[in-house]
């Protein structure tokens, strides 16, 4: 079954990476998530009450609103690292099981609790989460492993829990996966060139692949 094991809110800390802020990379289980949608750009905050973005610059807004990881690459990377993860470690809101968010479709649309969820752009490894891991050449090993987790855009507000399922609403025909999209986003220009072509990525977003390809 697909399902949320744990849902996570950032405990504020200063920023791992040196930078003079504050950091929510650092997340704790909660009791619930209370979901709103942020505004469109990246300086307007959490799509999760009460979570804490500290790079506004780069984090937070309506495209990166909600942030899912699963357990099972959680418990692969502890195997890869030799120390176990707890749920959170790797910044994500929703913990989850059962579902391979690399073969997930850009734009395909969840239930989870109350809340309907769209995915929406891939994560991109920064400074801030490799200093918070403590592994040489991190960035190099995240992306390497082509697993990103997942961003989504909130279409309906309301709470999530654990132990919520997670349902398929639909799946758009264009076949594009997030997997696919990471890739893009770290510098396959193959599968680049594609995603521009689908015309499938939120306006910003599009816009950098017109500037790049068109």
């Amino acid at each position: 079954m697909n399902r949320v094991l744990s849902v996570n809110i950032a405990r504020p800390q200063q920023d791992p990476g040196g930078a003079a802020r504050q950091s929510g990379i650092n997340k704790q289980p909660a009791a619930r998530l209370d979901v709103v949608a942020p505004g469109p750009n990246y300086g307007d905050g959490s799509g999760v009450v009460g979570d804490v973005i500290g790079d506004t610059a780069h984090h937070g807004g309506a495209q990166k609103a909600v942030y899912a990881f699963s357990r099972e690459r959680l418990d692969w990377w502890g195997n890869q690292l030799s120390y176990p993860l707890d749920n959170g470690m790797f910044g994500e809101n929703l913990t989850t099981e059962g579902i391979d968010w690399t073969a997930v479709l850009i734009n395909q649309r969840f239930r989870i609790g109350e809340v309907e969820l769209e995915v929406s752009v891939p994560r991109s490894p920064c400074r801030t989460f490799a200093a918070w891991i403590g592994e040489p050449q991190w960035i190099k090993a995240f992306t390497k492993s082509g697993d990103c987790g997942c961003y989504f855009r909130v279409n309906k507000e309301g709470a999530i829990a654990p132990g919520d399922t997670i349902e398929v609403l639909d799946e758009p025909d264009h076949g594009f996966t997030m997997g696919e999209a990471f890739r893009a986003k770290m510098g396959d220009k193959d599968l680049s060139r594609r995603l521009w072509e689908l015309r499938i990525m939120p306006p910003l977003y599009q816009e950098r692949l017109d500037a790049r390809f068109g």
